[in-house]
């Protein structure tokens, strides 16, 4: 194993109690076959990889874009730089995904869900998702991202959403209750330019 930074996402992700049978595939295969990998975040390395997402939630509910290249409903995200954490390559993700502010949760780092599934190119992405907290604004991507890019309260989310993201999106609704004032304590401040 040549990257440092997998040991610890490995740690991470056998903490996970996966909301399903799905999931819980994704992560069988995701501690088997990533350590085997020579450079598990290079997406030119090999055409399996981890890749990092964020499920980006706030008063507003959560956000999805619709995929360019896919079509599909799902939360941002994409490949890690060279050097670059995941979780912070989950959080440049997102902000240029969506134009949005965005930070991780008060309580630090939070590796919510794991997906393996189909990327463009015959590739596939062994994505890790992590919570981020985002402004109340609404987004505004880049004219070179998606431009289909919006909040949705937690049911309407479940309604667009690619299938395979429902259930995430369903755990992150109890996720958000369960934090709740505090969160909204954070996206409160963001939205009043107390936190850059």
């Amino acid at each position: 194993m040549s990257d440092d930074r997998l040991s610890g996402v490995l740690e991470m992700v056998r903490l996970i109690e996966p909301v399903d049978g799905r999931e819980a595939a994704s992560i069988k295969r995701l501690l088997e076959e990533a350590p085997q990998l020579a450079s598990p975040f290079d997406e030119e390395a090999d055409p399996l990889h981890v890749t990092a997402s964020a499920l980006v939630v706030g008063t507003r509910g959560t956000i999805l874009h619709r995929h360019r290249k896919l079509g599909i409903w799902v939360q941002p995200g994409g490949h890690v730089d060279p050097g670059e954490t995941i979780e912070g390559a989950a959080l440049r993700e997102a902000a240029e995904e969506t134009g949005l502010q965005l930070i991780h949760p008060p309580e630090g780092t939070m590796l919510m869900h794991v997906d393996c599934h189909p990327g463009p190119r015959g590739h596939t992405h062994l994505d890790l998702r992590y919570v981020l907290l985002g402004s109340s604004t609404d987004p505004a991507p880049p004219a070179d991202e998606s431009q289909e890019v919006y909040w949705f309260d937690f049911d309407a989310a479940e309604r667009r959403a690619e299938p395979a993201l429902r259930p995430a999106l369903s755990k992150l609704a109890a996720v958000w209750a369960a934090h709740e004032p505090s969160w909204r304590a954070m996206v409160e401040a963001m939205d009043d330019g107390e936190i850059l």
